[in-house]
């Protein structure tokens, strides 16, 4: 009985090998993945089927604090579908070759982590990349990270963060990609090119995640897990583009949000898994949880016990349970108990394999382990520019009072100052990966290589937090020696990313206090911020002459930053996010609508605060530059158009500077009257020129009728006959505008 029994396992086991592993084989008794799937389908127990919709965590890193720790037992019983946190080459081989060599049908894993901007070589935060505006070196940045994540025995990662908000005070501001939908849209979709690239047969590309699915931005009062209620409207035009956008660009896979939306947490939300995303969107690929999101079902109180949770997560259209282990408990006795429909399981499991083929790992179980090929893809010299690259890309330009910048780098004593000067860590920012902060370049080191015949002294100051000044008396004593000041403020890492919410944004601990006392000293004084997320920084806009604003910039920050101070690189990045006057006005955000009494600075009784302009400290889409970009009038090649026309929209941009620079043209809409409010501009178009000094553009853009559609009164999409307000510019206030006609 004993011997049957092994010897059925082994014969089961043999056929996997043979007609599904060895690509001769499959090719010969297969036309398709999803026969293939149907065979593995055939084999499989009920146990092994809810084994494979179940990702568990790793002790190799840790991202959150409930820890499996039986991971080997359930990757040895055939019980686990994939590991997350695992990387490596070799290590991952070893886990794999436990996977497919120990369980009765060697299914593979497949192994996720947090590959958010960058895998060893660090670029800069993805709100930071969002300022850019340049697609291409998004996708670009996107591309590296995939490279090295494959080679590092990856083959999925948990991005692109497709969440919109328009709340600051959320700490995974710093992940997305701002408050614009359609600036998100098209950031989406060219991460998710980047890291999928052209298909997995060299094994250089991984799989995408979108998340967090869906409006995790919007969390009341901007804290971080909270309940997120809102119209299906404003859901539908506002937060749903840019994940849709991601999945229309190929996306292999979605993770669920933490947040409820209206009254049904997102993991057990039917609406979204099965309506919207797999009928509405097509999408084919499986749906992950986020973090023990199934089990936190209960804390919810939609579910009571782990059979509950895990019946209304598989039934709204979860796929795959991360770290909750409910369904591998329970989904079986489910099952059999007609609680969940069997077809509804093998739906799952289907779309779980389905992606593991599509990443040939039943062919190759180890084609992402190579230990040669990740001594040899990591951190390679191209890697390290584009990095840099990307960095002086997303650094945007707040304030240059008498164009202060670019420095000239014969100033004889810089005097660079701050907790952030020279803090490795903090120049790679969160969510950094397998990012080896020691090997990131500081902004000392970099000005000190910038300009090595000047005289380069430091002093910290004082913390990032807290309220010790014992340093002050240093960098003031510094500070009134040199000629220059470069002064280095604002968050530390750990302060945005996952549970990091805010009720102050402004400096943290006494860097304002070090700030006001530096510039008493009467030298000049540039402000270099990296942080994550918009600050308020009234003070320093009043009193502060240039300030730079570097977010989190990656390895290379240091020779980046430098390069943008001094002028071998001219500033391009615009803002993806407002920053605030103060926390009393957020939610803040361009595209708002107008109220029945708009605001009239005449008016008592208009849309106004008593203690504060309406108007934030710096508007979305703004940015300086070294040189000065002027617009012509804009010009349109016709006033009136129909429903199978389009419109051309035509805008000159000259360079009156004498350096080069890159200009972001940024085209906006206004919908005059429609059946339901409309913003008072809406983003449609963006191009970003590089122009010589004198050198004029000629920047086109065309308007099709779709893209003046909306979600109607009835709430049907499309577009309605009327008037239209276009604008252009290079920013979202300061534009030229013209008249059209939908008729």
């Amino acid at each position: 009985m004993n011997i049957r029994k092994i010897n059925l396992t082994q014969a089961a086991a043999y056929l996997v090998v043979v007609f599904i592993l060895l690509p001769v084989a499959i090719k010969a008794q297969y036309k398709d993945i999803e026969n293939r799937i149907d065979s593995v389908l055939a084999l499989m127990t009920l146990g092994e089927k809810a084994g494979q919709l179940s990702l568990f965590t790793n002790d190799w890193d840790e991202t959150g604090t409930f820890i499996k720790k039986e991971y080997a037992t359930y990757i040895n019983q055939g019980l686990a579908g994939g590991i997350l946190n695992a990387y490596g080459a070799g290590y991952t081989r070893r886990l794999q070759e436990m996977a497919v060599k120990n369980t009765r049908l060697g299914i593979p894993l497949i192994f996720g982590y947090d590959v958010i901007h960058g895998q060893q070589t660090i670029f800069p935060v993805p709100l930071a990349e969002a300022a850019s505006w340049d697609l291409a070196a998004i996708e670009r940045s996107a591309r590296v990270a995939a490279i090295e994540a494959s080679a590092s025995g990856l083959h999925w990662t948990f991005a692109p963060m497709c969440d919109i908000s328009r709340d600051p005070r959320w700490g995974r501001v710093m992940e997305g990609a701002g408050e614009d939908h359609y600036l998100g849209a098209a950031i989406a979709a060219a991460r998710v090119k980047g890291f999928q690239g052209q298909g997995f047969e060299k094994a250089n590309a991984i799989a995408a995640c979108v998340k967090h699915f869906a409006a995790y931005g919007a969390a009341q009062a901007g804290r971080e897990y909270h309940s997120v209620d809102m119209s299906e409207r404003t859901l539908r035009e506002v937060y749903l583009p840019p994940y849709k956008a991601a999945v229309k660009a190929g996306a292999l896979t979605v993770m669920t949000s933490f947040n409820d939306l209206n009254g049904i947490p997102a993991t057990a939300n039917q609406f979204l898994l099965t309506d919207v995303l797999r009928k509405e969107w097509g999408f084919n690929g499986f749906v992950v949880t986020d973090y023990t999101s199934i089990m936190e079902l209960m804390n919810h109180g939609v579910a009571g016990d782990t059979a509950g949770a895990a019946e209304m997560s598989i039934n709204a259209g979860v796929d795959m349970d991360m770290q909750s282990d409910f369904f591998r408990v329970a989904l079986p006795g489910l099952v059999r108990s007609g609680k969940v429909e069997q077809r509804a399981l093998d739906e799952a499991v289907r779309r779980v394999l389905r992606v593991k083929f599509q990443l040939g790992l039943f062919d190759d179980p180890y084609r992402f382990c190579s230990v040669d090929r990740e001594k040899n893809e990591i951190m390679k010299p191209e890697f390290l520019a584009a990095a840099k690259e990307m960095a002086c890309k997303s650094m945007v330009l707040l304030k240059n009072k008498n164009q202060l910048l670019p420095l000239d780098k014969q100033i004889k004593h810089i005097a660079v100052i701050g907790p952030l000067a020279d803090s490795k860590r903090d120049m790679i920012g969160g969510w950094s990966a397998a990012g080896d902060a020691l090997k990131a370049e500081t902004i000392l080191e970099g000005i000190r290589a910038k300009v090595p015949k000047s005289r380069v002294t430091y002093a910290r100051g004082c913390e990032v937090t807290g309220d010790r000044k014992d340093g002050f008396d240093e960098a003031i004593s510094l500070a009134s020696q040199a000629d220059m000041v470069i002064l280095a403020i604002g968050e530390p890492a750990w302060m945005t990313g996952e549970a990091t919410s805010r009720t102050d944004i402004s400096l943290p601990g006494v860097q304002q206090q070090l700030c006001e006392a530096i510039a008493k000293t009467g030298k000049p004084v540039v402000v270099v911020l990296m942080n994550g997320r918009p600050l308020t920084i009234n003070w320093i806009d009043e009193h502060i002459p240039a300030i730079l604003e570097a977010w989190f910039p990656g390895t290379k920050a240091g020779s980046a930053i430098a390069d943008v101070l001094f002028g071998d690189y001219n500033p391009s990045g615009k803002l993806p996010m407002t920053f605030p006057r103060s926390v009393g006005q957020i939610p803040i955000y361009y595209n708002m609508k107008n109220t029945g009494r708009p605001f009239d600075p005449n008016v008592n009784t208009s849309s106004k605060y008593l203690d504060s302009p309406n108007e934030p400290l710096y508007i979305f889409g703004y940015g300086l530059s070294y040189t000065e970009f002027e617009y012509g009038d804009l010009s349109l090649d016709k006033s009136e158009f129909s429903d199978n026309e389009f419109v051309t929209v035509t805008v000159t941009v000259k360079n009156r500077g004498i350096m080069a620079g890159e200009e972001v043209v940024q085209l906006y809409i206004h919908d005059e009257v429609a059946s339901a409010t409309r913003p008072v501009k809406e983003l449609k178009g963006f191009r970003k020129v590089l122009l010589q000094p004198g050198e004029t553009a000629t920047v086109n853009f065309r308007i099709f009728p779709e893209d003046l559609a909306f979600y109607k009164q009835d709430m049907s999409y499309g577009w309605e006959k009327g008037k239209f307000r276009i604008f252009a510019g290079g920013n979202s206030r300061d534009t030229k505008s013209a008249a059209i006609e939908l008729k």
